[in-house]
């Protein structure tokens, strides 16, 4: 999960290849295969993952996830509707509604919000806060790799999906379930907007020997994961999942926190996937 305010780095910078690793960072990598995490381990994290994440939000609250405000510069699919034209959005994993209420707080009054999390702690952030309102939105748990989600959502109503740092955090076998409950959950016609992390981020070279799952494929401190992509990847989920893709690249981004010092370059993965139209 990103942790700090994204820039722009460089203007608007999409970058059409993947970054070449110097001698030093493709030593860091092979240093990580020195010592794996043993395959029982990784089992018992799979299994573990919701208390993982629930322990992650006991601890952090609603301090960790900075909003982001930058969603309707990079997507400009969520503003280019009229104003009296009713729009239903659904967040993929929302958190503690760090996507959402930036946007209600923009006045995107025509939508109606569903939004769903893994985790029971996240939902009851979200509900919480003072911005929730049970007129223009519904918040619930839902586990993205089964069929949770269509006991809260109609298949086939909402205009807009988000899948924003989450696919990153589900192992590699259920991408393709996952990317399958987007499509169904869309209206023909209807877009995923997705970000996450691309292939050789930051993140990803600083893991040590102990932390590695599998190939590109993570566990932190606090037993939750992550994954980093290639465009190659997410364009063959979504694909075989039935959408067509407007947009699948890396991009590169600046993490910048002044309070705390930060100011480094990032790699994520963005696209734009649609669910074809009936006549197409």
């Amino acid at each position: 999960m990103e942790t700090d305010e994204v820039v722009p780095e460089n203007g608007d910078m999409f970058v059409h290849r993947l970054k070449q690793l110097t001698d030093d960072e493709k030593k860091r990598l092979e240093e990580q295969n020195n010592r794996m995490i043993p395959e029982s381990k990784a089992v018992k994290l799979e299994k573990e993952a919701k208390r993982h994440w629930d322990i992650f939000y006991k601890r952090n609250e609603t301090k960790f996830f900075r909003d982001r405000h930058w969603t309707t510069r990079e997507f400009q699919e969520l503003i280019n509707f009229n104003a009296d034209q009713r729009i239903v959005y659904l967040e993929l994993g929302c958190g503690v509604g760090n996507m959402i209420y930036p946007l209600v707080e923009e006045g995107f009054s025509n939508f109606y919000f569903y939004a769903c999390d893994f985790s029971p702690r996240a939902v009851d952030f979200v509900k919480a806060n003072k911005l929730y309102d049970e007129n223009k939105m519904k918040a619930f748990c839902a586990d993205l790799t089964t069929e949770d989600l269509f006991e809260n959502v109609p298949e086939g109503s909402a205009d807009i999906a988000s899948l924003i740092f989450v696919l990153s955090a589900i192992q590699p076998a259920s991408w393709g379930h996952v990317a399958r409950v987007a499509f169904r959950a869309l209206k023909p016609g209807g877009v995923l907007l997705f970000r996450d992390y691309g292939r050789y981020d930051m993140a990803q070279l600083r893991f040590k020997p102990g932390h590695k799952i599998a190939e590109n494929f993570y566990m932190r401190q606090d037993g939750t994961r992550s994954y980093y992509f290639t465009e190659e990847e997410l364009a063959k989920v979504f694909t075989e999942a039935g959408f067509d893709i407007l947009m699948n690249t890396y991009v590169e981004r600046r993490t910048v926190n002044v309070k705390e010092g930060i100011n480094a370059p990032r790699i994520f993965v963005q696209g734009k996937y649609q669910k074809p139209t009936v006549n197409d």
